[in-house]
């Protein structure tokens, strides 16, 4: 697999108790097994299967994508923070790599 880079957009500060949109990109060729070359070659699999984010440890958000997700996958979900803390991304592809990212956050 080719090198994996991720874009992550949290609000670095927030109030207690306010609801966040976090937005994640991760750039992936995401190919299904059914896509042909130029030379009519079958374009082997190779997706990510798990998005997960926690947040000081605890999972917040998970979503399994299939092979009809796009490239470079973009990802917005809310979440509710009472804390300071680090948000984990994690990108688990179909052959077990695994790529992370983290973003920080202070909560008054």
């Amino acid at each position: 697999m080719q090198n994996v880079t991720s874009r992550l957009l949290v609000p670095s500060t927030a109030k207690k108790g306010d609801l966040i949109e976090i937005k994640s990109i991760v750039m992936h060729p995401m190919d299904s097994g059914f896509v042909k070359d130029s030379n009519g070659k079958t374009i082997p699999r190779e997706i990510i299967t798990l998005f997960t984010v926690a947040f000081n440890g605890a999972q917040v958000f998970k979503m399994q994508f299939a092979p009809s997700i796009s490239s470079n996958p973009f990802v917005s979900f809310f979440v509710k923070v009472d804390r300071s803390g680090t948000f984990e991304f994690t990108w688990t592809d179909q052959d077990g790599s695994v790529y992370k990212n983290q973003a920080q956050i202070s909560v008054t």
